[in-house]
């Protein structure tokens, strides 16, 4: 009797020869980077305010695949024949989050809602299990590298049509988006339009607001550094390399704060994983890109360094701490639970900018410290995988999503985050990528294999041949 040494489910496709991909499970065309990057161009590609007719926030195409997704997974989970095989430490902190969401929505029903609060409040689970199913058929639904590179590689090429888009607005003061009508769509509430801050303009691109641009840039940029250092062919660098420069000047763009911030955060999660030579490198490619702007708009520089250097005297800084007290006398009158998941409707009450503050308000202390629990599990996975892999390339990309959860945590602090369905479908997103790549580098095959229980035991039991 001899006994293979390779386990088949643990076959990598993309170490046979570029380009391949061999399924785990049957030949197939249609999978979850698929779906996943059709989310993407359908969310980022298309303006937010373009929904399906006699629908909801919920309307935009991107979400309803979102949706769909979660339904995916739920369907899998409940097939024994479909149940993926090992532990996945993010699904229990994803159920914690549900759990609390739903505990503060029948808070809220408890309580009474008034009419817009209650349909508030059905939207905000919607989009809960639309943000959660992203990032569960992420970590669960990627069967190696080479389909999670897909997908990022696809958001990495609408970021910079994003940029793009925020460029021209930037640089010709023209809403460059009516040109991106799609048939059968039709627009829906707020449209974002030009505001001038200093010597520049801030532009939204296809996003809903300045901020969310911003966030979404800034969240790119590490992914395209990572692609434009790490591709597999020389041309797929260099085509990568002017799409970072695209992303990267896209953030001076929205004259926020938060891009600036974010991408800051980003890069120095990044630079420990960075020789000495890509550090050089990224310093001077900084240096240039900075000249560039200057040489483009000479006052806007000028402008983004009194955003940081007079930031107690920014009416948009000032009118946030203003709230403060106000967000007290809410928060203490129902601090565990909540007001109620949704039913902090901003035309209603006031904007908060905040989206710690706004979790506060309505799923209390159990809420904010389930999403921190979210965000701390993601990065934790992410380290780990860091220092599980053995290859750079694995590492850089993994540190890259590592950085994803610390913008997640600074941009909430800055504008309501979930309210904005561009950026929170893709911060999700990053971290069911984080929970796939812990995947990826664990120690056990059947953990880091994402091969059905029937397929694993099939071919497990093929594995000894009889002599």
């Amino acid at each position: 009797m001899t006994v293979s040494l390779l386990h088949p489910d643990d076959l990598e496709p993309s170490l046979l020869a570029r380009g391949t991909y061999a399924s785990r499970r049957r030949f197939t065309y249609i999978d979850a980077a698929v779906l996943l990057g059709l989310m993407l161009c359908l969310l980022m590609l298309i303006p937010a305010k373009l929904i399906v007719p006699n629908m909801t926030d919920l309307g935009r195409p991107g979400l309803i695949i979102a949706v769909l997704l979660f339904a995916w997974w739920v369907l899998a989970r409940f097939s024994p024949r479909l149940t993926m095989v090992g532990p996945q430490p993010l699904r229990w902190v994803v159920l914690l989050y549900l759990l609390s969401i739903l505990a503060s929505y029948a808070v809220g029903f408890l309580r009474g809602l008034t009419t817009m609060e209650a349909n508030s409040a059905d939207r905000a689970v919607l989009f809960t299990l639309a943000f959660i199913g992203v990032a569960l058929v992420v970590a669960d639904g990627m069967p190696n590298w080479s389909r999670l590179e897909l997908v990022l590689k696809v958001f990495v090429g609408c970021a910079a049509f994003m940029a793009v888009v925020g460029l021209l607005q930037f640089v010709l003061w023209t809403d460059v988006t009516v040109y991106l009508m799609v048939p059968g769509l039709e627009p829906k509430g707020f449209v974002p339009g030009f505001e001038v801050r200093g010597s520049g303009i801030r532009v939204a691109s296809t996003t809903m607001h300045y901020i969310e641009f911003s966030a979404v840039m800034a969240t790119a940029l590490p992914f395209a550094i990572h692609f434009a250092r790490f591709a597999a062919t020389r041309q797929a660098r260099q085509i990568f390399f002017v799409l970072a420069l695209l992303v990267a000047a896209g953030i001076p763009a929205t004259v926020s704060r938060t891009g600036f911030l974010a991408a800051a955060l980003a890069l120095l999660v990044m630079v420990p994983v960075w020789t000495w030579r890509m550090r050089y490198n990224m310093l001077v490619l900084a240096t240039l890109l900075l000249a560039g702007v200057t040489l483009v708009k000479p006052g806007l520089i000028e402008t983004v360094w009194g955003l940081f250097t007079g930031a107690s005297e920014d009416p948009s800084v000032t009118s946030r701490t203003d709230r403060y007290d106000m967000i007290y006398s809410y928060f203490v009158q129902r601090p565990w639970f909540g007001r109620g998941t949704g039913t902090w409707v901003s035309p209603q009450y006031q904007y908060l900018d905040n989206q710690w503050f706004a979790q506060a308000l309505t799923t209390g202390i159990v809420g904010v410290a389930v999403l921190a629990l979210v965000h701390i599990t993601a990065t934790a996975l992410a380290v780990l995988a860091v220092r599980r892999a053995s290859r750079e390339v694995d590492k850089h990309l993994c540190a890259a999503l590592a950085s994803t959860q610390l913008i997640g945590i600074a941009v909430a602090f800055t504008f309501d985050s979930f309210s904005f369905t561009t950026y929170a479908t893709i911060l999700w997103l990053m971290v069911g990528g984080c929970a796939a790549v812990w995947r990826f580098t664990h120690p056990q095959r059947t953990v880091r294999t994402s091969a059905p229980r029937r397929f694993g035991q099939e071919t497990g039991a093929r594995s000894t041949v009889r002599s």
